[in-house]
Parts: structure tokens; C-alpha cells; sequence
């Protein structure tokens, strides 16, 4: 499982130029679900990230989590993080997870992350074609992946 974090000003989505969902000061997550992809991943990850402090405090520095400054979350599901580009100039996303399970596990995060962080949580709609607008703040963007987060744990 594979999450860009970025730190917003605000960020909606909309399909078919209907605003979908939005969030205030908190993040946008592109969310990508790979093959293999567990409920251990989406827990991993959603704890991780609830508690990231990348918020800046009195002192400039970032150390306040989402929680700290009454954030919220803009959650949406994109296949294309686990483009594979290596071979060729046209990406394959053989690595990631099958629809079905993916919403699945996409949904799953989107309820855990909301719990853990507990704010106020707006996603996309899976599979949909969509238009994201945000103002990075920062800019701040992180890279997670949950194996990673995986192995460090063990």
C-alpha cells in the first residue's frame, strides 16, 4: 500500500464537475492498493499517518500531528501510484490490487484513518474519473508505504 501525504490549505475532488468532497487545513491522500495488500497494511499505514507531525508548532518547527491542529482529511484511491515504468515508456500497473478488493481495502483505511486521527474525513469515489484541486501547504509531501512501515515495525 502506497500513500502520498500532502500537507493542504484545502483540497476537494469533484466528478463530473460536482465537488464530491473537500477538507480544510489537513491532508490530501492519494491512497494506491497493491497486490497482496492486507487489513495489516491499511492498520499499519492509518497509524502512521494519523499521528504524523508535519504541522508546524510556535517555533517553525514541524512537530504538531493532525490532531493537534483540528486538521481534516481528503481521502481518494489512485491506481496509478503503482505505475511500473521501468520497462518501456508506457507505465503497467500489473502490481496493483484488483478493483473489488482494492475498494475493499480503500474504504477500510479511509474509516481507519478517520477513527485514528479522529477529524472529519471526506474521500473520492473509487474507480471514478477525478479532478483533485489543492493548495499544497509548503509545499510538505510525503512517501509511505506500508511494507516499509512493515518492516521497521518488525
Amino acid at each position: 500500500m502506497r500513500a502520498v501525504i500532502q500537507r493542504v490549505s484545502r483540497a476537494s475532488v469533484s466528478v463530473d464537475g460536482e465537488i464530491i468532497g473537500a477538507c480544510g487545513v489537513g491532508f490530501l491522500i492519494l491512497l494506491g492498493v497493491a497486490k497482496g495488500d492486507t487489513e495489516e497494511d491499511v492498520t499499519v499505514l492509518a497509524a502512521k499517518i494519523a499521528k504524523l507531525r508535519i504541522f508546524e508548532d510556535e517555533n517553525g518547527k514541524m512537530n504538531r500531528s493532525l490532531a493537534d491542529v483540528g486538521g481534516e482529511l481528503l481521502v481518494i484511491s489512485n491506481f496509478t501510484l503503482l505505475a511500473d515504468c521501468r520497462h518501456g515508456n508506457r507505465p503497467d500497473y500489473l502490481a496493483a490490487e484488483a478493483p473489488g478488493r482494492a475498494k475493499e481495502l480503500y474504504e477500510l483505511f479511509a474509516q481507519t484513518v478517520a477513527s485514528l486521527a479522529d477529524c472529519h474525513t471526506e474521500t473520492g469515489r473509487f474507480g471514478a474519473d477525478m479532478a483533485v484541486s489543492l493548495v499544497n501547504d509548503g509545499p510538505v509531501t510525503i512517501v509511505l508505504e506500508s511494507a516499509d512501515l512493515k518492516r521497521r515495525k518488525g
